[in-house]
């Protein structure tokens, strides 16, 4: 999430951000570091696509008034969701709404949980 963050606040070097923020949580030995380099370049690749459809199910909310936590929690989130079955959707909607609950604002488990379950029926 951290470099998903840091890449909309900024032009970083995409691979150099993964790997930095991979060893401040402890590198290898802490994090599945293929699987977040997965997600990473995934929400890279498919952003247009992840982008569009978290509009279409937030139409009330553009991705610009959203803060910057919550759309990665989101970017990241619907990637899950509408590219990869390595998890079940209420597995990935639970781990995105505790991240959000811990490091966004007041609502933003909530908006997150609200947005990631649309995605969830539409995709069935």
């Amino acid at each position: 999430m951290q470099a998903v963050f840091e890449r909309q606040i900024r032009p970083i070097d995409l691979s150099v951000s993964l790997e930095k923020n991979m060893q401040e949580f402890g590198g290898s030995a802490a994090v599945d570091c293929v699987f977040a380099e997965k997600l990473f370049s995934g929400v890279m690749k498919e952003s247009d696509a992840i982008q569009k459809a978290i509009e279409d199910h937030a139409p009330e909310w553009p991705l610009v008034r959203m803060d910057t936590i919550t759309r990665s929690i989101l970017l990241i989130g619907a990637y899950e969701l509408l590219f990869l079955n390595d998890a079940p959707p209420a597995v990935v909607m639970n781990e995105a709404i505790d991240i959000a609950k811990e490091y966004g604002s007041a609502e933003s488990g909530k908006f997150v949980n609200g947005v990631l379950n649309a995605l969830a029926h539409a995709k069935k």
